[in-house]
């Protein structure tokens, strides 16, 4: 009597394959996976322990920011550092004229004007596009500094001191970093698009704001969070441009904490003030990245890969 030979079944051979593939793992492979993960956790600890530090300090008092070695958690709490150290100075005033009158006029002009050189360098064909483009490029390797007394003279001649006119007016002309993360977007994005909108009698205007422009929302986002950032980081070009208290930004303020602030009340680093500010100030920052990471990895993802 003959009987008929069984197939094993689905989860036998999944059990089957899941216990090859442990035995196949050695110890050294367990070791390397624990060394992989504990190395990602001191590294997380060691970038995280600054921020620990100054959110600590900001409500600290003088005697424990100075204590050796240090207090890590103060007793007491002085929660009253951050009002205090906000209303010291004017930091409303700092706080409006850095978002106002200066993150956001740089944001928005260096987003629009960064897209419309990019898509002319990746769309569109014209004589010494690529040599332009070239040259566009090279203007990142001169350093900020050789730039500084030239545009220092050339700003003083129009009468633009004492004014956000030499920090917000350049960024409409484009930045070089934008256009070439924009040139490199833009060329990933199919053209039969565009070609199929210029037989349906598109311009190329109404291709640039109705086509590309919204099929790269993730590239202009970090774009944008890259301009925002470094204008409300920003310190050289408000001190040197910038000389009247009323038109400070809050790099400006938060420098002034640092020294000995008689006027105040310290005769020393006002410390936890200079901390409790800071945190203000970053808080911020954190927060607009942490919603918009997934936008943001994306679009340094995908910048310059081919679909």
């Amino acid at each position: 009597m003959t009987t008929k030979t069984q197939k094993p079944s689905m989860p036998a051979l999944i059990s089957s394959e899941e216990r090859r593939r442990l035995r196949t793992l050695t110890a050294s492979g367990w070791f390397g996976e624990i060394a992989k993960y504990v190395l990602l956790f001191i590294l997380a600890l060691t970038f995280s322990l600054p921020f620990f530090w100054m959110a600590t300090s900001a409500i600290k008092d003088d005697d424990q920011i100075f204590t050796v070695p240090p207090v890590w958690i103060p007793k007491p709490a002085h929660w009253n550092n951050f009002w205090d150290a906000w209303t010291t100075l004017d930091f409303n005033r700092y706080t409006y004229n850095t978002v106002v009158r200066y993150a956001l006029p740089v944001t928005v002009g260096t987003v629009f004007s960064s897209a419309m050189v990019a898509y002319s360098f990746a769309r569109l064909k014209w004589p010494g596009r690529d040599t332009l483009f070239s040259i566009c490029l090279a203007t990142m390797m001169i350093p900020s500094w050789v730039r500084m007394v030239p545009l220092f003279v050339t700003f003083k001649t129009l009468g633009w001191i004492n004014s956000f006119k030499p920090l917000v007016i350049p960024a409409f002309f484009g930045n070089a970093f934008s256009i070439f993360l924009l040139r490199q977007f833009f060329m990933d994005i199919p053209y039969e698009l565009s070609d199929a909108a210029r037989i349906d009698g598109a311009s190329e205007i109404s291709i640039f704001w109705r086509i590309i422009l919204p099929l790269s929302k993730s590239a202009l986002l970090v774009v944008g969070l890259f301009s925002f950032m470094g204008a409300w980081n920003n310190y050289i070009g408000p001190l040197i441009y910038v000389n009247i208290e009323e038109l400070w930004t809050l790099a400006l303020g938060i420098a002034r904490l640092r020294g000995s602030v008689y006027e105040i009340g310290y005769s020393r680093l006002a410390y936890p003030y200079l901390m409790a500010v800071s945190a203000m100030v970053t808080f911020p920052i954190l927060l607009l990245f942490f919603f918009a990471q997934r936008t943001f990895i994306e679009g340094i993802s995908l910048t310059g890969l081919k679909q």
